[in-house]
Protein backbone atom coordinates (compact mmCIF):
# COMPACT_ATOMS: atom_id res chain seq x y z
CA UNK A 1 0.00 0.00 0.00
CA UNK A 2 1.53 3.27 -0.43
CA UNK A 3 2.26 5.84 1.58
CA UNK A 4 1.38 9.58 2.29
CA UNK A 5 3.81 11.96 0.83
CA UNK A 6 4.69 14.85 3.43
CA UNK A 7 4.71 18.02 1.45
CA UNK A 8 4.80 22.07 2.23
CA UNK A 9 1.95 24.63 1.60
CA UNK A 10 4.59 27.13 0.06
CA UNK A 11 4.20 30.82 0.92
CA UNK A 12 0.76 32.81 -0.58
CA UNK A 13 0.04 36.40 -0.13
CA UNK A 14 -3.87 36.18 1.35
CA UNK A 15 -6.20 38.85 -0.76
CA UNK A 16 -6.87 41.90 0.59
CA UNK A 17 -10.75 42.54 1.04
CA UNK A 18 -11.80 39.27 -0.17
CA UNK A 19 -12.29 36.12 1.02
CA UNK A 20 -12.61 33.92 -2.22
CA UNK A 21 -8.71 33.24 -3.01
CA UNK A 22 -8.38 29.90 -3.45
CA UNK A 23 -5.13 28.33 -0.96
CA UNK A 24 -5.51 24.96 -1.35
CA UNK A 25 -6.74 21.98 -2.79
CA UNK A 26 -5.98 18.74 -4.37
CA UNK A 27 -5.80 17.51 -7.95
CA UNK A 28 -9.09 15.88 -9.02
CA UNK A 29 -9.00 12.20 -10.88
CA UNK A 30 -7.41 12.53 -14.45
CA UNK A 31 -5.93 16.03 -14.11
CA UNK A 32 -2.79 16.44 -15.99
CA UNK A 33 -2.45 12.81 -16.84
CA UNK A 34 -1.47 11.48 -20.11
CA UNK A 35 -1.01 7.74 -21.21
CA UNK A 36 -2.68 6.91 -17.99
CA UNK A 37 -5.71 8.00 -15.75
CA UNK A 38 -5.12 10.08 -12.67
CA UNK A 39 -6.15 9.52 -9.33
CA UNK A 40 -7.42 12.18 -7.20
CA UNK A 41 -5.27 13.35 -4.47
CA UNK A 42 -6.28 13.58 -1.40
CA UNK A 43 -4.33 16.29 1.61
CA UNK A 44 -3.90 16.33 4.58
CA UNK A 45 -3.31 19.82 6.90
CA UNK A 46 -1.68 19.83 10.09
CA UNK A 47 0.23 23.04 10.23
CA UNK A 48 -0.78 26.65 9.44
CA UNK A 49 1.02 29.84 10.01
CA UNK A 50 -0.16 33.01 9.16
CA UNK A 51 2.12 35.81 9.55
CA UNK A 52 1.18 39.82 9.28
CA UNK A 53 4.01 41.74 8.06
CA UNK A 54 2.65 44.92 8.61
CA UNK A 55 2.94 47.87 11.47
CA UNK A 56 -1.34 47.37 12.14
CA UNK A 57 -3.02 44.29 13.32
CA UNK A 58 -5.11 42.32 10.30
CA UNK A 59 -7.92 40.28 10.30
CA UNK A 60 -8.21 36.78 8.12
CA UNK A 61 -10.85 34.40 7.62
CA UNK A 62 -10.05 30.58 5.78
CA UNK A 63 -12.68 28.38 4.60
CA UNK A 64 -13.79 25.03 3.26
CA UNK A 65 -15.65 25.38 0.41
CA UNK A 66 -16.19 25.08 -3.80
CA UNK A 67 -13.31 26.62 -5.41
CA UNK A 68 -13.62 30.48 -4.94
CA UNK A 69 -16.75 30.13 -3.17
CA UNK A 70 -18.29 32.60 -0.83
CA UNK A 71 -17.02 33.41 2.82
CA UNK A 72 -19.64 32.30 5.40
CA UNK A 73 -20.04 31.09 9.08
CA UNK A 74 -21.40 28.34 7.74
CA UNK A 75 -18.01 26.88 6.14
CA UNK A 76 -15.32 28.56 8.26
CA UNK A 77 -12.51 26.32 9.37
CA UNK A 78 -9.45 27.76 11.13
CA UNK A 79 -10.44 31.67 11.33
CA UNK A 80 -13.49 34.31 11.46
CA UNK A 81 -12.10 37.34 11.25
CA UNK A 82 -9.77 36.06 13.49
CA UNK A 83 -6.97 38.82 14.42
CA UNK A 84 -3.16 38.97 14.25
CA UNK A 85 -1.28 41.42 15.68
CA UNK A 86 1.58 43.66 13.85
CA UNK A 87 4.95 41.76 13.38
CA UNK A 88 2.98 38.41 14.59
CA UNK A 89 1.72 35.34 13.62
CA UNK A 90 -1.19 32.88 14.15
CA UNK A 91 -0.43 28.99 14.35
CA UNK A 92 -3.00 26.52 13.32
CA UNK A 93 -2.26 22.79 14.17
CA UNK A 94 -5.17 19.74 13.64
CA UNK A 95 -5.70 17.45 10.85
CA UNK A 96 -7.78 19.41 7.88
CA UNK A 97 -8.61 16.95 5.21
CA UNK A 98 -9.15 17.90 1.46
CA UNK A 99 -10.49 15.75 -1.13
CA UNK A 100 -9.90 16.05 -4.76
CA UNK A 101 -13.38 13.81 -5.57
CA UNK A 102 -15.24 16.29 -3.29
CA UNK A 103 -16.03 19.82 -5.14
CA UNK A 104 -16.19 21.22 -2.09
CA UNK A 105 -12.66 20.51 -0.63
CA UNK A 106 -10.85 24.27 -1.07
CA UNK A 107 -9.26 25.74 1.28
CA UNK A 108 -10.39 28.77 0.65
CA UNK A 109 -9.76 32.40 2.11
CA UNK A 110 -8.28 36.04 2.41
CA UNK A 111 -7.30 39.08 4.60
CA UNK A 112 -9.16 42.33 6.18
CA UNK A 113 -5.76 44.07 4.16
CA UNK A 114 -2.73 43.51 2.49
CA UNK A 115 0.00 41.71 4.58
CA UNK A 116 -0.90 39.12 5.74
CA UNK A 117 0.56 35.00 3.92
CA UNK A 118 0.13 32.22 4.97
CA UNK A 119 1.93 28.97 4.40
CA UNK A 120 1.49 25.14 6.04
CA UNK A 121 2.59 21.45 5.97
CA UNK A 122 1.00 18.36 5.55
CA UNK A 123 0.46 15.23 3.91
CA UNK A 124 -0.54 14.23 0.19
CA UNK A 125 -1.96 11.01 -0.62
CA UNK A 126 -3.81 8.53 -3.56
CA UNK A 127 -7.51 7.90 -3.44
Amino acid sequence: MAQNTVFRLDPVALAAGTYATNICYPAAAGASAVGYTARASYIILRHIRIVNTTAGALTFRLHKTTTGGAATAANAVIGWDLSIAAGSYHDWYGQLALRGDVAADFLVGGGSAGGLTIEGEGEIGSL
